[in-house]
Formats: structure tokens, sequence, C-alpha cells
């Protein structure tokens, strides 16, 4: 059985599963690094509009698969590869110039939020359950995981969230922002959002992706001429000629991220 599935739809809709439902998903280092992988060849491939996140067995990820600690994680060089793989797979996604989406249900749990809030957006359902282990474990949450979630929910929150280790129902979750959307069917909810993505310009949004980012980490200036490359070759492609005149001849534009 293959612990990680990817299919695409011909909407250009990649779904990523983590599929070892006996072990609620937990991601073995293996997978950590295939993720990574994964989420780096969509950002080189074309055909990939909009990448959805999420676990097989109606859970989405029971966090790092800890029974394998006792071989991949013995020790300070060991434990700085693990979480080299384990940070390689969260800034794969975040770096992806396209939208992502975690669709939770069940345990989301240490890692597994990790992998949720390093995505663009998270939609759960009302199964969904959310937390935080590291202080009943003896390890710290890394600070690329930390930084996602204090921008989520804020320092009060996330303070809380990583002392108390404490479980968060899918409507707290919802509440304090660490989720964007409940929906009561899952499904729909997300092949929904991720067909409305999938049909907007692919440059507009590489574009959006970037320029929120570098503001949120305060570093726009720094990164001025990626963001000024970026818009002018949003304004060179023919995306915008067809956008432009698909708004004059009323139509719903027909966008090939070129």
């Amino acid at each position: 059985m293959t612990d990680i599935v990817v299919t695409t739809d011909p909407a250009g809709i990649a779904t990523v599963t983590l599929n070892r439902p006996a072990r609620r998903n937990a991601v073995t280092l293996a997978m950590w690094r295939e993720l990574g992988e994964r989420f780096r060849g969509f950002a080189a491939d074309p055909a990939v509009r909009v990448v959805v996140l999420t676990g097989s067995g109606g859970h989405f990820c029971a966090g790092a698969d800890i029974s394998e600690f006792g071989t991949v994680r013995t020790g300070v060089d060991d434990g700085a590869a693990y979480e080299h793989a384990v940070d390689g797979a969260s800034e794969a996604i975040m770096a992806l110039g396209k939208p992502s989406i975690a669709a939770i249900s069940g345990f989301c749990i240490g890692g597994g939020v990790g992998l949720a809030i390093a995505c663009d957006f998270r939609i759960a359902d009302r199964t969904a359950r959310l937390a935080i282990p590291a202080a009943r474990l003896g390890i710290v949450y890394g600070p690329i995981d930390s930084r996602n979630l204090l921008n989520l929910v804020g320092l009060s929150r996330a303070k809380e969230i990583l002392m108390t280790a404490r479980r968060l129902e899918a409507a707290e979750a919802h509440r304090i922002g660490l989720v964007d959307r409940l929906a009561d069917d899952l499904g729909t909810e997300v092949a929904t959002f991720a067909a409305t993505l999938a049909e907007n310009a692919p440059l507009s949004i590489a574009g959006a992706k970037l320029i929120l980012h570098a503001l949120a980490s305060g570093d726009a200036e720094a990164r001025g001429a990626e963001i000024h490359a970026m818009l002018a070759r949003a304004l060179e492609s023919a995306d915008y000629q067809e956008g432009v005149r698909a708004f004059a001849e009323k139509r719903r534009p027909s966008f090939t991220g070129r």
C-alpha cells in the first residue's frame, strides 16, 4: 500500500492523500521527505492549479509516527535531520505558488497541524479534533510551525495551544481562526472552493500569495525585485489579455497560466 496517494482531475485540482488509515495517517520520515518532493513537483507542473491535502480513513493526520523515533530520532544529529525533513515539507507547501487546502476530518494532531497550517486554507468538518501535544512529549514545536500558528491565532492563544497541549474541537478551532471554514459536507465544500480557485488566473494567484506572504513576514522590501518581476510577468501574460477580453465580452475567462 502506498503511504501517499496523489491524483489530479481534469480541472487541475491535485489531491494528496495521506494513506495510513491503520495509523490514523501518522507520518514517517520517508513520508515527510516525499511530501516535500511532491509539493516541489507541483510547483513545476503547469497542469496543477490547486492542491488539496487530506487523509484517508476519516482522519487527517495523527502527526509524526512516534513508533519509529527509536530508530530515526535517537540523538541530536538524527533529530536535526528529522526536523529538516519536517520543515522541508512545510516549506514546500508554503512556497508553492498555487493555492493549497487542508481538508480536515478526525484527528489533526502535532505534525498534522503543522501540515494543515502550512496550507493556504483549512476546511474542517465537525469531526475534526486539533491538538499539538509537544509539551506532553518533551519536544519543542519547531519555529516554522510555531510562526504559522502564531500568525493564525495570535500570541496568547498560540501559547495556550502549545503549553497546555489540550485538544480543540472543530467549532473552537474555527472560532479562533485555526480553521477557516467549518463544513457539514467536507467533500462538497472543498471541491466547490477548489474549483473556484482553479478557474482564476494562476499568475494572479501566485502574485497574491507572494505579496501577502512577504507582507506578513515583513520582508516585502527585501523581496521587492521578485515582486516587481511577478507584477510585470502578469501584465505581459496572455492571461491578462484574456481577462480583459472576457470582461469586455461579458463571458467567463479561460486562463492558461501563460
